[in-house]
């Protein structure tokens, strides 16, 4: 199990280093605030995934194995309020400023992409998770799952935009996600800091 875990963490990080490239790349070119963002969240899911790497390489004791299940599951939640912050500065600022971003059809095929890739990683990472008792796993598929709703409010922001001139249609629909993914980081960080064991 945990090398099938790795493999899957292995995977969407270098999954999400392209992504980001592309996602960055797109988004300076047609001045995309929301896909300069996109770009921005990968490296966000970067540094989740490579938490659980730390936490799948190394194995020991009962007790080593607990503290480093907490360190991780405690290592992921911070990234959630990370990715909060991201998403309140990045939507609000585009919101705030009001300034439409040009069509990219290359960040169109990049968020559809997305929207087959991440939660066919993320059901996967949850099914491993469950069969391992890894609540920081757990809460990485959680994340992963998020970052497909953030490619979905991408390609419905920049469809609409391209579309129909509905720029502020992405910063609404990633805005509607923070209170949720505020509680997720909460709860895996308040999770870690328990007595009990965490997997």
């Amino acid at each position: 199990m945990r090398q099938k875990a790795l493999r899957l963490e292995y995977a969407l990080i270098s999954y999400n280093v392209l992504e980001g490239i592309i996602a960055v790349l797109a988004g300076w070119q047609a001045g995309s605030i929301a896909l300069l963002g996109f770009g921005l969240d990968s490296g966000i899911e970067v540094l989740s995934a490579g938490i659980l790497v730390w936490r799948l390489r190394h194995s020991g004791s009962p007790d080593e194995e607990t503290r480093r299940e907490r360190q991780a599951l405690f290592g992921v939640g911070v990234t959630f309020f990370v990715l909060a912050g991201y998403i309140l500065y990045d939507a609000g600022g585009s919101l705030l400023r009001g300034e439409p971003p040009g069509t990219s059809w290359i960040g169109i095929l990049l968020a559809t992409a997305s929207l087959i890739v991440m939660p066919t990683l993320g059901w996967r990472k949850r099914k491993i998770a469950l069969a391992m008792g890894s609540r920081a796993l757990e809460a990485d598929a959680v994340e992963t799952f998020l970052c497909a709703y953030l490619s979905f409010a991408l390609l419905l922001g920049l469809s609409l935009n391209a579309a129909l001139g509905w720029w502020w249609a992405d910063p609404l629909a990633a805005l509607a996600m923070v209170g949720f993914i505020v509680k997720e980081g909460w709860e895996a960080v308040r999770e870690s800091r328990e007595s009990k064991p965490c997997g």
